[in-house]
């Protein structure tokens, strides 16, 4: 029986505060809006374009990215395992190579059922997988015991999050731009993040100085500076960091005390690799030449399968390695881990075949190596043809995309709508990228999502869309700011 006029138990007004400072761009009201549209064209409405495109989230297979071949065979007999019992096997064979029928009965040998929970951690042999891809990555061992097999990398990285907060006064060191997964964890656990900024005009980089200065000046406010967030190859924009850099960041976060957080998931989205290749900052770490700092520094890096080549998102699967931490806090890491019983096992199974995909000699190599070139040279190649796409704009300038799957440029607003943009309360990024959504279809995330330097403004896009539709994607955003900038002008 409900009572006329009562009031709910749980409210806006006495819920979690701390929920309500929650913001995270990439799906906030561009997003919703984007949605609302998509499903007007579905009823039949008119818009100017005929379908939503989804540019605002990392997300290649909403936008028809095939997936690995090997990947889903793999993956599919360990959901069906009567498919690999004998009297179906001489059937079987003729629609998977030999190769992924190995793989999966190999897997569901130390897994038993994708249905049951598995080790805490993660599944033994799937740890080990992940051991022996960083060894033959960096050239340095590392210790299956000191990873843990995650919901994507966003769930490991607010495991570590968590465990660094100890009240509000716990600072943590994020970039600028930054992804919004740090500054909404922080928002929810009540730690305070102390911002340091990238330098657009040396295309995103790291000065070692700035952030001395900023730790400095925050622990001199009574925030106690714990860890220190890189995002390398960077999410919104694309930089990846060299040998010289990553030695710094090195040595600079053992000599300040900070644990190093290292967000590595689009290590192999890298656009120049002979110019700039990946370096992980475990292999930094290691290579470095001081004994103690080697032994010394506290790192965290994660890595996911949602990016790179894999593109396997919505099967939410990845992991991180833990270096030089206390031993109790390992204990509790586990303990915590314990509590949400284990990541699922698709995820895992996946984090399996991305760490150990199929060797030269096997039957699915050539096909497996053709696919991941595929999707690599056409990743290279928009992101190129977006980047002049965006310098080509009036009053818009982007820098390259060394790594990862985004374009950040920078586009000069009127003081018209920076007016309108006040009227509807909304940042002139927003205003821009909301018109941008209505008149092209084209979802984006401004710049005032991921923090950025006072009166600039930025979007952040992926370039991700159907390459085939590539020019009429282009065309389409030209057509558009041309059409703005003639709308606000001064």
């Amino acid at each position: 029986m409900t009572i006329p006029n009562q009031s709910k138990v749980l409210t806006t007004d006495n819920m979690n505060p701390l929920i309500k400072n929650v913001e995270y761009a990439v799906r906030g009201r561009l997003a919703i809006r984007a949605e609302e549209i998509r499903t007007d064209l579905e009823q039949g409405a008119k818009y100017p374009f005929d379908k939503v495109v989804n540019c605002n989230i990392g997300n290649p297979q909403q936008l028809n990215q095939d997936p690995i071949t090997f990947f889903r065979q793999v993956a599919s007999l360990c959901d069906n395992p009567e498919l690999l019992k004998k009297e179906h096997r001489a059937l079987v064979s003729q629609l998977y190579p030999s190769d992924a029928l190995e793989r999966a009965e190999t897997l569901l040998k130390s897994i038993g059922s994708v249905g049951a929970y598995s080790h805490s951690q993660g599944v033994p042999q799937i740890r080990n997988t992940v051991a022996q891809f960083i060894k033959e990555r960096d050239g340095y061992s590392a210790d299956p015991n000191h990873i843990y097999l995650t919901q994507g990398a966003s769930a490991g990285v607010q495991t570590l999050l968590s465990m660094l907060t100890e009240n509000e006064r716990s600072g943590i060191m994020i970039p600028i731009p930054q992804y919004p997964l740090y500054s909404a964890t922080l928002s929810l656990y009540g730690a305070t993040p102390v911002h340091y900024y990238l330098d657009e005009s040396t295309g995103w980089s790291l000065d070692i100085k700035q952030l001395t200065q900023v730790v400095t000046n925050a622990r001199k406010q009574g925030t106690d500076v714990r860890a220190l967030v890189i995002i390398n190859p960077g999410n919104p924009t694309g930089q990846c960091l060299d040998a010289d850099n990553l030695r710094e960041i090195v040595s600079f976060c053992y000599k300040e005390r900070l644990v190093l957080l290292a967000d590595e998931v689009y290590q192999t989205n890298i656009y120049e690799p002979e110019e700039r290749p990946f370096i992980s900052f475990k292999k930094a770490l290691m290579d470095h030449p001081d004994a103690e700092v080697r032994e010394g520094l506290e790192l965290v890096s994660f890595h996911s399968i949602s990016k790179g080549m894999v593109g396997e998102c919505g099967r939410r699967g990845g992991y991180f390695e833990c270096v030089n931490l206390d031993q109790g806090v390992m204990e509790q890491i586990y303990k915590m881990s314990s509590v949400s019983l284990c990541p699922n096992l698709h995820g895992q199974i996946l984090v399996d075949l991305m760490c150990n995909p199929p060797r030269f000699g096997e039957p699915s190599y050539e096909s497996y190596t053709t696919e991941i070139k595929a999707i690599y040279d056409s990743l290279r190649r928009r992101s190129k043809k977006l980047q002049n796409c965006f310098n080509n704009l009036e009053g818009v300038s982007c820098q390259p995309a060394q790594g990862s799957m985004y374009l950040f440029p920078h586009v000069t607003l009127s003081n018209k709508v920076i007016e309108e943009a006040k009227k509807v309360n909304i940042a002139p990024d927003a205003y821009y990228s909301h018109a941008m959504l209505e008149a092209t279809g084209v979802c984006v995330v401004p710049g005032s999502g991921f923090g950025q330097k006072d009166n600039t403004w930025h979007f952040r896009s992926t370039f991700l869309p159907e390459e085939h539709l590539f020019d009429k994607f282009c065309s389409d955003l030209e057509k558009f700011h041309h059409q703005f900038l003639k709308d606000h002008r001064d």
